[in-house]
C-alpha cells in the first residue's frame, strides 16, 4: 500500500442547512480543509482502495462520514453520535470566544494561557474522534485535529 492510497484527496462539508457563518469560522473551515488536503493520513481499515473523498454531514443526531473513491465508488457511511462530541465542542467554543475577546485587550500572558487551554481541548476532541473512528478508519494526529475542526464548524448554526 502506498502513502498515496492512504489519504484524502477531497473533503467537503454538507452544510446546506446552515446560515452564513462569521468570518472567523469560515476562515477556520477553509484553513482546515486546505491543510487536510495538503497533508493527511486516512486509511480505511481492511481496504487499500484509496485515495478517498470525504463528505461530512449532519443527519438528525448523527455525524456521517461519507467515504468514496476517485471514481465515486461508495465505500462507507460511518455514523457517529453527535452527543459524544457535544460537551467538548461546547467547551471548545466557550474557550474560543474567550480567546477572541482576549486578543483585543488582554495581556500576552493571559492570551497565551487561554490559547493553551484552547489547544488542549482541541487535542482532546481530536483524540476522541480518533478513538470513535478506530474500527473504520485510521488517521494520524494532525488529520484528526483538522477533522475535529470541521466537526466544530458543522455545529455552528449562525
Amino acid at each position: 500500500m502506498s502513502d498515496e492510497s492512504n489519504r484524502l484527496f477531497d473533503v467537503r462539508l454538507d452544510d446546506r442547512n446552515f446560515v452564513a457563518r462569521n468570518p472567523e469560522v469560515e476562515h477556520e473551515r477553509r484553513v482546515a480543509i486546505y491543510d487536510l488536503l495538503e497533508d493527511n493520513y486516512f486509511r480505511m481499515v481492511d481496504s487499500d482502495n484509496g485515495p478517498y473523498a470525504l463528505r461530512l454531514l449532519r443527519q438528525e443526531s448523527r455525524l456521517i462520514f461519507e467515504i468514496t473513491d476517485n471514481d465515486g465508488y461508495h465505500f462507507a457511511d460511518i455514523p457517529l453520535a453527535l452527543s459524544t462530541f457535544r460537551k467538548i465542542i461546547r467547551d471548545y467554543f466557550t474557550v474560543c470566544e474567550s480567546y477572541y475577546d482576549a486578543i483585543k485587550s488582554a495581556s500576552p500572558s493571559k492570551i497565551e494561557a487561554i490559547d493553551m487551554g484552547r489547544r488542549g481541548l482541541h487535542d482532546e476532541g481530536a483524540e476522541l474522534l480518533k478513538n470513535k473512528l478506530v474500527e473504520y478508519v485510521e488517521v494520524d494526529e494532525s488529520t484528526a485535529r483538522r477533522l475535529f475542526t470541521l466537526i466544530c464548524v458543522l455545529h455552528v448554526r449562525s
